[in-house]
């Protein structure tokens, strides 16, 4: 079949933007461009309630990044075995299997009023790690459930989040507002593990939780201040069960949504689980300690920032399909290279590009997932794809502890990545429906059409009638 991927519309494209007159005529040729194109790449903040999204993000993203680093490292300095950070990166993700469920309640309540809620709990939860380990009273149980603890938060609130999107920014900015959040997720991811490997070194984990817990008031402020129109009503009359049935059907008879996942969930167990392993490699492999570990994750943080600014200047759907793919074949060569370096320098080079390449690949696969979903399904759409990336990740985690224990983290972290490559291909021969899917909701845009939304009667309609009619595949 030919690959045609011409997906872009002019409802996605920014019209170009005409700079005030700059003085002076050296200035003009070469500034103006720059200041266009930086207006393209930050469109998104235009919109009052999404900066003040954004900023809150940020300081609470280093936060946690800060808590995420001191507690491998606690874990690995208790129990000096992968095997546990496996298990306690198990205990972190595992409710992220449920977020099918933390998508119905999205699509339910008013999503700004369940993120509120669950940064308060994330609060309280930081504390109570913080408190436990300060007073030296803290066990490996006690990380276990509190990780847990705080998974289940996270499962709700990452949900509410990917959903609330598009309410600040509308559909036209959304591919921007992803790559602008990305951005600010990784830039705390560049600099979380810094300052953790700093203050771990110099005034131990402890305190790395009660920073985490006091940044997670900046969201809960900016949340406070915005100011938001009235929530469209949400779908009455039907039960939260039938809501999570409804959303199984039109996942399971949506081929494009469904290729689109299965390819996430496949990489998501085989090469994301490396993340839990990185205290092995700072530790044995390259003979550092906490601030080897800080720098680690800093540099593949890095990469995963110039991967996000890549996003933003895209306008476009084109080529998106495509950049799944080759992100991903990027990125696991890159994690091969890293599994086997002898030197930080070599093994911070590979994490740069690993993070590039996980970020296009993520960003894209989100962005097409959020551009084929009608607004009435969005939370149960953002629930399966939490459940993909991040709920598939802990059965990774504890298969990368035990395979890190009997084989060593290197050929563990190879071996992922190698499955990852032939995943990719996989996909590369499915993507054709997800150019259609793509093609035809920006057709549909460009005639002012309304997505069509799927009712009871088509959802329970066979599957190569009615529920392929609303979704746009086979036509």
């Amino acid at each position: 079949m030919k690959d045609r991927e011409n997906v872009s519309s002019p409802t996605t494209e920014m019209p170009p933007h005409r700079s005030s007159p700059i003085p002076g005529n050296l200035w003009q040729p070469w500034f103006a461009p720059w200041v266009n194109q930086v207006r393209v790449a930050t469109r998104a903040l235009r919109h009052r309630n999404f900066k003040l999204f954004l900023g809150g993000q940020f300081l609470s993203l280093v936060g946690t990044w800060v808590q995420t680093v001191a507690l491998s490292w606690l874990v690995y300095r208790i129990t000096g075995s992968s095997i546990m950070l496996g298990l306690i990166g198990f205990a972190s993700q595992i409710p992220y299997l449920f977020s099918p469920i933390g998508g119905v309640l999205a699509d339910r309540m008013n999503r700004h009023r369940l993120i509120l809620l669950t940064q308060i709990l994330s609060t309280v939860q930081a504390v109570l790690m913080g408190w436990l380990t300060l007073t030296g009273q803290v066990r490996v149980w006690h990380i276990f459930f509190l990780a847990l603890a705080l998974g289940a938060i996270g499962m709700f609130d990452m949900t509410a989040r990917q959903s609330f999107l598009v309410e600040m920014v509308g559909k036209d900015d959304l591919m921007n507002a992803i790559a602008l959040n990305s951005s600010v997720y990784n830039s705390g991811r560049i600099l979380g593990p810094a300052v953790a490997g700093l203050m771990v070194a110099a005034i131990g984990e402890g305190w790395c939780f009660m920073v985490n817990a006091a940044s997670f008031l900046a969201v809960i402020v900016g949340l406070l201040l915005m100011r938001l129109p009235p929530a469209a009503p949400r779908e009455k009359g039907i039960s939260p069960i039938a809501q999570l049935h409804e959303g199984i059907r039109f996942v399971r008879h949506n081929e494009p949504l469904r290729t689109l996942l299965i390819n996430l969930g496949i990489v998501s167990i085989m090469s994301y689980s490396f993340i839990v392993l990185m205290p092995v490699f700072a530790d044995r492999m390259l003979g550092g300690g906490p601030k080897t570990l800080g720098v680690l994750m800093s540099a593949f943080g890095a990469g995963a920032l110039l991967g996000a600014i890549y996003m933003a200047t895209r306008t476009g759907l084109r080529g998106l399909s495509r950049t799944i793919v080759r992100a991903t074949l990027i990125y696991s060569f890159a994690l091969i290279l890293f599994a086997f370096s002898s030197t930080i320098v070599l093994a911070c080079f590979f994490l740069v590009i690993t993070g590039a390449g996980m970020l296009l690949q993520v960003a894209s696969t989100n962005t097409s997932l959020q551009t084929i979903t009608p607004d009435a399904l969005r939370g149960r759409v953002m629930g399966f794809y939490g459940m993909m990336f991040m709920g598939m990740a802990p059965i990774g985690s504890l298969v990368a502890g035990w395979l890190g224990d009997w084989i060593g983290a290197s050929y563990t972290v190879a071996l992922g990545a190698a499955v990852s490559i032939i995943a990719a291909l996989a996909f590369n021969r499915r993507r054709p429906v997800v150019v259609a899917a793509l093609r035809q909701i920006m057709e549909q845009r460009v005639q002012m059409m309304p997505l069509p939304v799927p009712v009871d009667a088509s959802i329970n309609a066979p599957a190569d009638s009615t529920v392929a009619e609303s979704t746009g595949v086979g036509q």
